[in-house]
């Protein structure tokens, strides 16, 4: 059984849902990344996502689109990503899964990727432009080293190749709530509720929805019909003001918006 696998079984035993906050690796530098790891966790985080900086983004809005760069800027390289999750104190349990590029899996070799990455203590990879058709091979890898293959659906996703995607997934079912790119929104579609439960009968994986999830009252709102959520544009902009202010200032208020969001998934 995997790391994530494990982690959906022991929150299902207790009737507790997952909070999955997003942080850009190298923004503004590794270390501090791994302090905000350490702090998530501290604030009982469930899983962290960390995503790999590319030039060339598909899905991710302006705020992470614009981490990813400072992050490149400093010549940030997945050697020096994978180092530094490595080093982790071994007392943080939260799982990490990293959001990567496949390009970036595609060029440093599928089975190397997947063999640094849980040599490193990842549990499993987002990859946002994997084609389902193209799948075959990393989700045969994956499925071997159990370390998770995480897919997106999208609401635009035709109904026959969502099912194909969760097929090839592993460990959890990444939702889109929103047609478009990341970021904060006000308000989420008045359809979601209703996606998302169609989606839950096609497949036995977990479902966690992400993309403009950003405030107390969504995850309210998707707590009751998801398995987790994920949050990434509204911590990466307090993240981003790590330049700007006391390291110390931001870090605290990062924890203290995971907090909030975590006491509104109860």
């Amino acid at each position: 059984m995997s790391v994530i696998d494990q982690l959906f079984n022991d929150l299902r035993t207790r009737n507790e849902k997952a909070f999955m906050p997003f942080i850009t690796a190298g923004d503004p530098d590794l270390d501090f990344a791994a302090t905000v790891i350490r702090e998530l966790a501290t604030r009982g985080c469930h899983m962290c996502e960390v995503g790999i900086p590319y030039s060339d983004p598909i899905a991710d809005g302006p705020v992470i689109q614009a981490s990813y760069t400072r992050a490149l800027d400093k010549k940030t390289k997945l050697a020096q990503i994978l180092k530094m999750l490595g080093e982790l104190p071994t007392e943080i349990t939260m799982p990490r899964v990293t959001m990567v590029s496949y390009a970036i899996v595609y060029r440093h070799g599928i089975e190397r990727y997947v063999a640094e990455a849980k040599a490193a203590g990842v549990a499993g990879a987002i990859v946002p432009d994997l084609l389902v058709e193209e799948a075959a091979d990393m989700a045969e890898v994956c499925r071997r080293e159990d370390f998770s293959l995480i897919q997106l659906v999208t609401p635009t996703t035709p109904r026959e190749r969502a099912v194909r995607i969760a097929e090839s997934s592993t460990g959890f079912l990444y939702y889109v709530s929103v047609t478009g790119i990341t970021g904060e929104r006000t308000q989420l579609p008045p359809e979601l509720i209703d996606n998302v439960g169609w989606l839950r009968e096609q497949t036995p994986l977990p479902i966690c929805i992400g993309f403009g999830v950003s405030q107390p009252e969504h995850v309210k709102l998707l707590s009751p019909v998801a398995d987790g959520l994920i949050v990434g544009s509204a911590i990466v902009r307090r993240i981003a003001e790590a330049s700007e202010r006391p390291r110390e200032n931001v870090l605290r208020e990062v924890g203290e918006y995971a907090a909030t969001l975590l006491e509104a998934l109860k």
